[in-house]
């Protein structure tokens, strides 16, 4: 392949995709459902104000926010969606004031016609924007007035600690007093009031709501709009011509004459360096963050059944779902991250043969930082939950209640200045390699390069504040959880297996530069504009839904390979008697294979056309698609490339394949059986659930603790146990090699061994 050329494509690519996104950007931003200055009944009385939204949005959050239920979608699964309960409450209470008004009988009750009369009567009265855009109010009824003050005091009631709705917070796992502030409470059931009504009003001069009539109501019409169905059937379109093409690519590419593999291991005479020694505790730091969650995911799991007590120990009020969860999320960000972070450490040196002075120092210090803001933030989230801040102060050390970036602002702030610390460590490192004359060059500046936009992007997470509209936290949040977990992360790792492989003399450094580059050209042409269908319903314009449903098709479409990139993984094994060392960790590397084209191809797609994501968002089809991205691509690759870093820190008499062996069974079985045995059939059910009745069912107690899927979430126990037991023997393999590496070995030089 010309590598000039893939040069100007990616530079290409980038400019024109993040020209786009930021176009967008400005679009979510004009085209947002706008916050009333007040709500006022039809005789002028104010029933709610902008201070009272934005002081809600700021108390839900401190609850827990998405990891309680979730808004628009987005966050939590037992709890309800709030925005699709506070519609279906509001249209129920409605209907049944004029059913006992109009014809002295409940709504239920009502013979057909009467009910259809009622419901085009709710219908107009929902759905007409009242909004005036030169006062900043809107206008309602004094019927709806009635009922807006109905489904106020349940939601009161329901953060608080009355006996009477003790039940209904058990099936939520919410604990007893969970807002003990009175005002608190008024002001997130304003929040959840107008999250309702930007989510069932048309917008000005239209007949679709600001989310684009999601989600699915039959009370007041919401179903799926022309353009959700239009190009759900067009990404559909553009996925199976875009394979195609793809296959017919490489049918004609030509491939070169087997590499035959060196006769001995190229890294056997590694002798670690300094720096290269002292990430050895980042990688023992990360199965512990693990064991860590793999536990908490045990507890967040059985809250779906009993929402105050763990196998009837009550500790709800110690250690709600809300923090659970936020750990269990949180710690799956931290670890895997932390893991990818050490491995460009570790390899920096390894590559370039350059040891800078005071990087061992560097490399201590920005560790002892990594361990304050996971445990800071952590011990905030927990403060925060527990009310114990002001909301200002919970903002900026407790918990922001944006899924995946949970933590208060001074946490994410020490965050960031670790990542400029590590981009810093790892760019002097690598920097004489870069300099020097090198077959592998392009693969080494798109290391280089996703380091630097690893370290810059989180920044996203900086450009909202305490009061940001929410569909400008959702854009924004997205390109932290999206462009930079699942974008440049991706790209570093890609690159560092890339030239581990030429490294060990497997791979030729033209066809890992050629394939590099080209994998990022694919990679982020769908992925940079495909972080779009996570905003298809956030208040978005109709322009989202188009680029997103495009975009985040071509994502899937480089999976289509990937079982010829597993098997290529796989063959390295047999390449010679040597590589048989590296076996497990070239086995987990099959095994991200394997799971991308499942977790983030099938299940992916399987929720990523706006039709299908119209009816399934918040359901546990998103958590089956998590679990099997989020651990099986992501968290397998850091544990392969925690395994191959520890093959150069570790003793080599201390390697234990057998134990190595189980762990990949245990992970890989135990993650397949969660997903197959539970968490696939529970959203299905509820998928079922949503498209039938609404998605305020689908998430409802009737549903979610039914007698089948109480079962079904049974069923995840064994999954559980196994993928458990996986993350053990992991931690019983990393004990071997301390003990091991604490054995007398001699003193060793410290010169790495320089990339070829």
């Amino acid at each position: 392949m010309n590598t000039r050329r893939l040069w100007f494509v990616l530079a290409l690519v980038m400019a024109v995709s993040f020209t786009v996104l930021g176009l967008m950007g400005r679009e979510i931003h004009r085209q947002a459902p706008p916050i009333p200055t007040r709500v006022v009944d039809a005789s002028g009385q104010v029933l709610i104000t902008k201070a009272d939204i934005e002081t809600g949005q700021l108390a839900w959050q401190s609850m827990g926010g998405q990891q309680v239920g979730s808004i628009w979608g987005h966050g939590g699964y037992v709890a309800p969606d709030w925005s699709a309960d506070q519609i279906h409450r509001e249209s129920t209470a409605l209907l049944d004031l004029w059913a006992q008004r109009d014809f002295k009988a409940p709504y239920d009750t009502l013979p057909p016609e009467q009910q259809a009369a009622l419901r085009e009567r709710l219908k107009r009265e929902v759905r007409t924007n009242t909004y005036d855009a030169k006062t900043g109010a809107i206008t309602v009824s004094t019927d709806r007035a009635q009922a807006m003050a109905e489904v106020r005091k349940h939601y009161e009631t329901l953060l608080g600690s009355d006996p009477a709705l003790e039940k209904l917070r058990e099936q939520y796992a919410i604990a007893n007093g969970a807002v003990k502030d009175p005002a608190r409470r008024a002001a997130i059931a304003s929040f959840y009031w107008w999250t309702g009504w930007a989510a069932s009003t048309d917008r000005p001069n239209s007949e679709i709501t600001y989310t684009a009539n999601w989600p699915h109501e039959e009370l007041i019409g919401n179903r799926p709009t022309t353009a959700t169905i239009v190009w759900s059937i067009a990404s559909v379109i553009l996925l199976i011509a875009a394979v195609g093409a793809l296959v017919f690519w490489h049918s004609k590419t030509k491939t070169e004459d087997h590499l035959v593999a060196p006769a001995k291991d190229p890294l056997a005479a590694l002798k670690p360096t300094p720096s290269m020694k002292a990430t050895g505790k980042y990688f023992l730091t990360v199965i512990g963050l693990f064991l860590l969650q793999v536990g908490l995911g045990a507890v967040t799991a059985h809250y779906s059944v009993e929402g105050h007590a763990f196998f009837g120990v009550p500790i709800s009020d110690i250690i709600p779902y809300a923090v659970t969860r936020t750990w269990h999320t949180q710690l799956a960000v931290f670890w895997i991250a932390t893991a990818w972070l050490a491995t460009g450490l570790y390899v920096a040196p390894m590559i370039s043969g350059h040891e800078p002075k005071g990087q061992k120092l560097g490399v201590d210090l920005l560790w002892v930082a990594l361990v304050i803001v996971v445990l800071g933030s952590m011990a905030g989230e927990w403060l925060g939950v527990q009310q114990v801040f002001d909301l200002n102060a919970n903002w900026w050390f407790g918990h922001q209640g944006w899924e995946y970036v949970d933590l208060g602002r001074f946490w994410q702030i020490l965050l960031f200045v670790g990542l400029m610390k590590w981009l810093v460590l790892v760019g002097r490192a690598l920097w004489p390699a870069l300099k020097a004359p090198s077959e592998s060059k392009p693969v080494l500046w798109i290391l280089f390069l996703s380091t630097i936009a690893i370290g810059l992007f989180y920044g996203a997470g900086f450009m909202w504040g305490k009061h940001t509209h929410i569909s400008m936290v959702e854009y924004w949040r997205w390109w932290v959880v999206h462009l930079w977990v699942e974008g440049f992360f991706e790209v570093f790792a890609t690159a560092v297996i890339s030239l581990l492989m030429v490294k060990l003399g497997l791979v030729r450094a033209k066809s890992a530069n050629g394939a590099v580059l080209f994998g990022t050209i694919v990679f982020l042409f769908g992925g940079v504009l495909g972080t779009a269908h996570h905003w298809y319903f956030a208040g978005t314009p109709v322009s989202v839904i188009a680029i997103g449903s495009v975009f985040s098709a071509l994502e899937v479409v480089p999976l289509a390979l990937i079982g010829a990139e597993a098997f290529e993984t796989f063959s390295h094994t047999k390449a010679a008697p040597w590589v048989a060392t590296y076996r497990w960790p070239i086995f987990f590397f099959v095994a991200v294979s394997f799971w991308n084209l499942l977790g983030a191809g099938v299940f992916g797609f399987m929720i990523n056309p706006p039709v299908s994501l119209y009816f399934i968002q918040g359901l546990n089809t998103t958590a089956t698609h998590g679990h099997a991205a989020l651990f099986g691509v992501y968290g397998m690759l850091g544990i392969g490339l925690l395994l191959f870093c520890f093959r150069g820190l570790a003793r080599r008499e201390a390697w234990d394949d057998r134990l190595l062996a189980l762990t990949f069974w245990l992970l890989n079985g135990g993650l397949a059986m969660m997903i197959f045995l539970s968490l696939l059939p529970v959203g299905v059910i509820q998928a079922i659930a949503s498209i039938e009745h609404g998605l305020w069912f689908a998430r409802s107690p009737a549903v979610i603790h039914s007698p089948v899927v109480q079962t079904l979430v049974w069923m995840r126990v064994p999954g559980d146990i196994v993928f458990a037991g996986g993350a053990l023997t992991l931690a019983v393999f990393a004990a071997k090699l301390v003990l091991g590496i604490r054995r007398p070995a001699g003193k060793q030089a410290v010169t790495p061994v320089a990339a070829e």
